[in-house]
């Protein structure tokens, strides 16, 4: 797969213009990426209004996630979900529908700032704790035909690694003819399982990815995808949603990296993918059998329980990254370990070490 904003950036570089226009450090200075961070100069297209090098690109990621079109984002899922509050406060005026979602408690801060900036109605969804949100089919459809939002929202996977039954979801949703919003960021690359877990295939509308969170792209790389089957009119007002959030001023090194991504996904990422989550797997399972509570099924995600050890999520964070091993979160009750087929073969073994060196103590 080609990859041509890659391509754009590194000939312009190559010809050492005189860069009379923006960013300050015209090409030079500490890092040693300075040369490839450009502005939106004559050939590098236009992220919100894109006819050139980024329209090419981001058809390459459409066509990989098979979606109607997937639109990039330097300012990762935020600016996406941002966006998806906009598409589907524009749902509820096409259909005649009050500005409402019915939204999963767990839902990130940015959908709360979303939903004030856009005046959208939101009714919730409460699950177990902040963090985690099970939401059943047969409760979804008795609150949709009560109350007829214009759209759902919903967090899958979570913070956690729990995933939703989002095709049970999806078709209580067509059936009473509200959009399916979800929150993707942790799920890049559930497309990429053996079988598809990704909320594209399963029904969703719209949906953000975080593509730095679990694949090979700088943080602050993120997808909005809009599903095939969704409304015609969330395809066309998708670069505008974008735009009404996004700064004017994207950070081509981003850019670049979700292009070089496509190139990376489309040659054996599935099978890089398939071994990942078979480590996990294992890695899970050898856990278990030392006594170490887990919780979740997302398969790249490992989420400890420790207080069933004598510890705290907090402490054993602590005790780890004491031990080399940094993990992503920890709160009072769970350690949160996040996985990608970037992790280097040594890190299994590290992290299996540093676990069995915290000895058992009664359980709080």
């Amino acid at each position: 797969m080609n990859t041509p904003i890659c391509d754009f950036v590194r000939a312009y570089a190559a010809r050492d213009p005189v860069r009379l226009h923006m960013p300050g450090h015209k090409g030079v200075g500490a890092l040693g990426v300075e040369a490839l961070d450009v502005t939106e100069v004559a050939g590098a297209d236009v992220l919100y209004a894109p006819r050139g090098v980024i329209a090419e690109s981001e058809a390459n990621a459409a066509a990989l996630y098979g979606s109607a079109r997937t639109v990039y984002s330097a300012e990762g899922s935020s600016l996406c979900i941002r966006a998806m509050g906009c598409l589907a406060r524009l749902w509820a005026k096409t259909t005649g529908r009050a500005p409402r979602v019915l939204a999963g408690r767990n839902a990130h801060k940015t959908f709360l700032s979303a939903a004030a900036l856009l005046d959208l109605d939101v009714d919730w969804l409460y699950g177990e704790s902040v963090l985690s949100c099970h939401i059943d089919a047969d409760a979804l459809e008795r609150r949709l035909a009560a109350e007829r939002p214009a759209a759902v929202y919903v967090t899958s996977p979570d913070y956690l690694g729990n995933r939703l039954d989002l095709a049970a979801l999806s078709a209580v949703c067509r059936r009473h003819g509200a959009l399916l919003l979800v929150d993707n960021a942790h799920g890049a690359y559930l497309k990429f399982m053996s079988t598809s877990m990704h909320p594209l295939d399963l029904g969703a509308d719209l949906c953000c990815d975080s593509a730095h969170k679990t694949l090979p792209v700088l943080t602050g790389g993120a997808y909005l995808h809009i599903a095939k089957p969704a409304p015609k009119e969330l395809l066309d007002a998708a670069d505008r949603a974008m735009a009404l959030f996004a700064s004017t001023s994207p950070s081509y090194l981003i850019l670049q990296s979700l292009d070089a991504a496509n190139a990376a996904l489309a040659d054996g990422f599935s099978e890089k993918v398939m071994s990942t989550a078979s480590r996990v797997a294992a890695l899970r399972k050898a856990l278990s059998a030392d006594g170490w509570e887990t919780a979740g099924d997302e398969p790249l995600k490992l989420t400890l329980r420790p207080k069933a050890r004598g510890y705290t999520g907090s402490e054993l964070m602590a005790r780890l990254a004491e031990r080399g091993v940094v993990a992503e979160f920890a709160d009072p009750d769970h350690v949160v370990l996040m996985f990608s087929p970037a992790v280097p073969d040594g890190a299994y073994d590290a992290l299996l070490a540093a676990l069995r060196g915290a000895a058992p103590r009664a359980p709080l």
